[in-house]
């Protein structure tokens, strides 16, 4: 069997700088998970001190906090000003694009969709910065929008690790009915490639390893792609979860990551494969 790497999957720019600024920052904490990988979370607390607030109330006035790549909400972020706490800001850009947009839109009286997933810790941070919260929604497919009370002025942003067919679908059905419609781009780019580079490998790989976080938007999105031409696709977090049997009769194993996982986990999940099959060079 042969295994073969996605030309392009793994860290992407925002976490790399994430992880950095943490690391720079010994003896801090984090509120919520820096990124979506409790293998990465574990080496940072483990070599660099590194704390983890999951609720606002674990917080204390005295505290260093790091802001994970997903950003918070706004008036969190203002509650931390005003408990005075040091405040080290490690929001991915890409993030805080579609933050700013949504504010300025909102103050201009545009009613905002958002195409994300309401529950995920990025969208929770967006959708706060609208200053007419009841002109602001949350989208997950186009057939939701049909009962919202949109005005006829709409701006739309996505989830950065959305797919962008599916963005297109919602920004289609809004221009069909409405007069004005300010549509964003604020997929991130490494979204973009890794999405297709997966999808390649995926179309002529027999089995196909996607490695992340189970609470990865952009990790799922890409099992979910590399499914749609490769049924025998994976979704595991490490090695550990790896079952010889699904290398039976395979001859090519694609691997791809998101963007949440280090180059030291692929390496670790290439290894272990690799104790389970002759692996042709």
């Amino acid at each position: 069997m042969k295994i073969q790497l996605a030309s392009s999957y793994g860290f992407c720019f925002g976490v790399k700088r994430a992880i950095k600024i943490a690391e720079e920052h010994v003896g801090s904490k984090t509120y919520g998970p820096l990124i979506h990988n409790k293998d990465e979370i574990d080496r940072l607390k483990k070599g660099f001190d590194i704390g983890l607030a999951e609720n606002f109330s674990e917080i204390a006035p005295d505290d260093a906090v790091v802001i994970r790549t997903h950003g918070i909400p706004k008036n969190e972020l203002a509650q931390l000003k005003e408990q005075n706490n040091t405040i080290i800001d490690a929001t991915c850009p890409y993030v805080t694009t579609p933050q700013h947009i949504v504010e300025k839109m909102s103050e201009e009286g545009y009613s905002i969709v958002i195409f994300g997933d309401k529950n995920h810790p990025e969208i929770k941070g967006v959708v706060s910065y609208a200053h007419d919260q009841k002109q602001a929604f949350i989208v997950l497919d186009e057939k939701e929008l049909e009962e919202l009370p949109l005005l006829s002025k709409v701006a739309v942003v996505s989830q950065t690790t959305r797919k962008p067919e599916d963005f297109l679908k919602i920004v289609n059905a809004l221009i069909l009915n409405h007069k004005e419609v300010r549509v964003f781009n604020t997929i991130c780019n490494a979204t973009f490639e890794n999405q297709d580079a997966a999808a390649d490998l995926a179309k002529k790989a027999d089995i196909m390893i996607v490695i992340g976080g189970k609470h990865s938007s952009n990790t799922k999105q890409l099992h979910s792609i590399c499914k749609t031409y490769c049924m025998d696709s994976y979704l595991i977090e490490n090695e550990k979860e790896l079952d010889p049997k699904w290398f039976e009769n395979k001859k090519l194993c694609g691997i791809s990551a998101g963007a949440s996982t280090p180059d030291w986990i692929v390496q670790n999940v290439i290894d272990k494969i690799k104790t389970l099959k002759k692996i042709e060079n």
